[in-house]
């Protein structure tokens, strides 16, 4: 599992290679002809879960999110957090976002409620940056509680309810991701897509170890292919309007 092994490196290249697979695929569509239809694949947030069970971040948390936060928008989240009274969560969340700042590490920051957005909006966006790390909990169970069924754990002192704000911070991070979509979409073409075009044109090819030279007849030919297709089917239409346009004045001749 993630974090097993002694030498737990490889743990994540595996996603370090998925993000930049997908900036790549886009860089790739945008160097295309046809650049209305590229479909973005491109990794806009990464929940980055921290286990309760510890104090704080690990070592191997520290390393993971240093060498992805140049990459794509790191939300911090702590898992399982019906493991924690609600004094020691806080603790948690302060210690966590201690050792972040410590360590330099760069988390996505929710951007201040324009002035003209209405009040419930903005208490709604300070609410949200003020939970931040999430501390949430996860079940596919339906139980039964206060005579209705909901989402949750059932323990001996009581139920912990997934969609209930007063135990534990997952409808905050599902409403974070829904009204700030847009913005993560934005700090991700704004600021980590153009970190690695940049990259990629220093090092003048798609791959690090790749010529410049194979790099650029390549995409040479996949244009060229391109454009031969358009031309033929560019041709065909013309083919066939003509065809239509003997047949109708033939029909005018008789």
């Amino acid at each position: 599992g993630y974090g097993d092994p002694i030498n737990s490196q490889d743990c994540f290249s595996t996603i370090i290679a998925y993000i930049d697979d997908q900036f790549e695929r886009y860089l790739h569509d945008e160097s295309g002809l046809n650049r209305r239809h590229i479909v973005d694949n491109r990794v806009h947030c990464c929940f980055y879960f921290i286990s309760p069970l510890g104090h704080g971040l690990k070592p191997l948390d520290v390393q993971f999110m240093k060498a992805i936060h140049n990459k794509v928008n790191v939300v911090p989240v702590i898992a399982k957090a019906d493991t924690l009274t609600l004094k020691e969560r806080e603790r948690l969340k302060r210690r966590i976002l201690d050792e972040i700042d410590e360590h330099g590490i760069k988390i996505y920051h929710l951007p201040d409620a324009e002035s003209d957005e209405d009040e419930d909006f903005k208490e709604q966006t300070r609410i949200l940056k003020t939970s931040i790390p999430f501390a949430v909990v996860g079940s596919n169970q339906q139980i039964e509680a206060k005579g209705k069924k909901v989402r949750g754990r059932l323990y001996p002192w009581g139920v912990v309810e997934v969609e209930n704000p007063e135990h534990n911070d997952f409808l905050k991070l599902r409403t974070m991701l829904i009204t700030h979509m847009q913005d993560l979409q934005e700090v991700t073409q704004d600021l980590h897509y153009e970190n690695f075009r940049s990259e990629r044109l220093k090092r003048g090819g798609r791959k690090g170890a790749e010529p410049v030279e194979v790099d650029k007849d390549m995409i040479l030919l996949e244009k060229e292919a391109e454009l031969r297709r358009m031309q033929e089917m560019i041709a065909k239409m013309q083919a066939q309007m003509q065809k239509q346009g003997d047949g109708e004045g033939e029909g005018h001749h008789v």
